[in-house]
């Protein structure tokens, strides 16, 4: 008992300058949300002599905050939503009804799995032009939607421990394919289907490079790309450009306080069922 206190109180002591490293670039923002211009560049990590909240104000007046707000949470909502419903129903048949051409379409999306995204982007972005989805908030949600994949194999390794008894005593019930996935499969996919929706969240949420190629237009500018463009080209107001990040980073933020006992859960579980 006291070899295990003894034990904790050190590894306190060791990850206490850890955390102190990780949340210093998080101090350095925040505390310069409060100050001038000019404050900032003379004491970028002294404390402000007056606290000034007027750049907070500043930043919903002179920024599309809540137009970029409301585009990055069409895109991560849909997009999501589309992922885990078309990655679960593609991972059902193929988890319960195993022959050779599931194996083949397994091995065929595990090879598009591994080809790196940036690899695909010319041919990509001709296709997407080609289907006109170019500056569309919905070209961007079926881009996304090929995340579908990622969601697949995570649902068929989950769907593997269900005991195959299930679908067939349904079955012997007179219970529909579609009414086995949607009464008994889906529902029991609920702690993977969780984790499925952390992940891609705050995959959507914080991307970058698919807005900035796909979406051309200030009014369908996601919150990641309305920071990148607050950046000037020769001067940036520095203030204002952390205040922006700051608020950009709330909503994410918020969202991992309340899942991470989901992405726990996910994790113990994810290891126990393989």
């Amino acid at each position: 008992m006291i070899q295990s206190a003894k034990r904790n109180w050190l590894l306190d002591i060791l990850m206490l300058p850890i955390a102190i490293v990780t949340f210093f670039p998080f101090y350095l923002i925040i505390i310069n949300t409060v100050k001038s211009q000019a404050e900032t560049a003379r004491h970028p990590m002294g404390w402000p002599k007056v606290w000034n909240f007027s750049n907070y104000v500043k930043v919903f007046e002179e920024t599309p905050l809540l137009r970029s707000f409301g585009n990055s949470l069409t895109i991560t909502v849909f997009s999501v939503m589309f992922m885990v419903l078309f990655g679960a129903m593609a991972a059902y048949p193929v988890v319960f009804n195993a022959n050779k051409m599931n194996k083949i379409i397994t091995t065929y999306l595990l090879a598009g799995f591994l080809i790196p995204f940036q690899t695909t982007l010319i041919p990509l972005f001709e296709l997407m032009t080609g289907l006109h989805l170019v500056n569309k908030l919905s070209g961007l949600i079926v881009l996304y939607m090929g995340g579908a994949v990622f969601v697949f194999f995570l649902m068929m390794g989950y769907m593997k421990t269900i005991p195959k008894e299930l679908p067939e005593a349904a079955v012997i019930d007179g219970c529909s394919i579609w009414g086995i996935f949607w009464r008994i499969i889906l529902p029991l996919l609920k702690p993977i289907t969780v984790t499925s929706i952390i992940y891609q969240t705050m995959w959507i949420w914080n991307d970058f490079l698919a807005p900035m190629l796909f979406l051309n237009s200030s009014n369908k500018a996601t919150l990641v790309l309305l920071v990148y463009k607050a950046k000037g080209e020769f001067s940036v107001n520095w203030p204002m450009f952390m205040t922006l990040t700051v608020i950009v980073l709330i909503p994410i933020f918020i969202f991992f306080v309340v899942m991470q006992k989901q992405i726990v859960k996910g994790i113990v579980g994810g290891a126990v069922k393989g």
